[in-house]
């Protein structure tokens, strides 16, 4: 496991965009070779990505992830091959289908028939990141006389934010590799063979199997205060497992029960109450919480077979909006 690489979610809590530089700058001392980013609201994906690269071009970049509905196919690789050029790390371009909540209410786009969608844009990347004509054998977008113009020294990898077997199934199929998230140590390694499986990678001919990305995201709060913890990942927790893609990941894993009175509740239009029915022992297992030497462990459970990347998100908590300036410590901390 000493290859894992090991990265951070930009925004940093308690820091204005502007005032990450000495953060960024410092990560690989703090033991990080990653920055990312996500997108849904607030911030954008590449704007920070481009930053960090100017501060510290030996990190890798990453997005986990862009929703492919929200930009056009051809735009993606225009932005992930000028990234290409500003570091000297890799770029991972991370993309996904997202939830309607994000590509449709905050961006006025149809969210339609995202597994198609997703792996056109996926083939289509690829492609054209390789140099290679795009073609137009697609059934959900058509741009068949794009060309980058320039073929990047190092290619951008294209990662998909996946959750159930299909979608892992591009994303390992298709794809370079899988960004997951939301999900237990115990479920990594289902996860992991299901896409593999899906995808045709597992080996099972006797064959090695190609080398994969496997980047896990993990919601860590690292503070004493169990209350101030829990309600903060009840905020979240709340809304986001009660989205179609995340509500049925985890049925999938057997945890419609745990869910049921938080869906209820959501479905009848009561976010209060969504997450106030959610169990305890669900949020802290999603929502990483405690000291940090305790959440260390907790997170190196998540080093299984296949995981090449442990991305934490990193939530703001009372100690750290009380000492800003002990976030380097703290993610030294994480990683030791």
């Amino acid at each position: 496991m000493n290859d894992v690489r090991w990265g951070v979610n930009l925004p940093l809590p308690t820091r204005a965009l502007a005032d990450h530089r000495r953060t960024v700058e410092a990560l690989p001392d703090l033991g990080f070779t990653d920055v990312w980013t996500g997108e849904g609201g607030g911030i954008d994906a590449f704007t920070p990505l481009a930053a960090a690269a100017a501060w510290q071009p030996a990190l890798r970049l990453g997005t986990g992830v862009v929703p492919v509905f929200t930009r056009g196919p051809g735009i993606l690789a225009q932005t992930a091959a000028t990234l290409s050029q500003l570091t000297e790390g890799e770029v991972l371009l991370g993309v996904g289908a997202s939830v309607p909540a994000h590509t449709t209410a905050l961006n006025g786009v149809t969210h339609d028939r995202p597994l198609a969608r997703v792996g056109d844009t996926v083939r289509f990347l690829r492609r054209a990141l390789h140099g290679e004509p795009v073609g137009d054998a697609y059934e959900t977008l058509s741009a068949p006389g794009f060309s980058l113009g320039f073929t990047p020294a190092r290619p951008p990898k294209v990662l998909v934010g996946a959750l159930r077997p299909r979608m892992l199934g591009v994303a390992y199929g298709d794809g370079d590799g899988a960004v997951v998230n939301l999900l237990t140590a115990e479920d990594v390694p289902r996860v992991i063979a299901a896409g593999r499986a899906q995808g045709g990678v597992d080996g099972s001919d006797g064959t090695p199997p190609p080398p994969k990305e496997t980047v896990v995201k993990l919601f860590v709060c690292p503070t004493r205060d169990t209350t101030y913890a829990r309600n903060a990942g009840r905020g979240f927790l709340g809304w986001i497992l009660n989205q179609k893609p995340y509500h049925a990941f985890h049925e999938w894993l057997g945890r419609g029960d745990l869910l049921k009175a938080s869906h209820e509740a959501h479905l009848a239009g009561d976010r209060y109450g969504a997450s106030a029915a959610l169990p305890d022992r669900l949020v802290d297992a999603l929502w990483l919480h405690g000291e940090p030497a305790a959440l260390r462990e907790r997170i190196r459970g998540f080093l299984h077979p296949g995981v090449t990347t442990l991305l934490l998100y990193v939530a703001p908590t009372p100690e750290l909006y009380g000492d800003p300036a002990a976030l380097p410590g703290l993610l030294a901390d994480l990683r030791a």
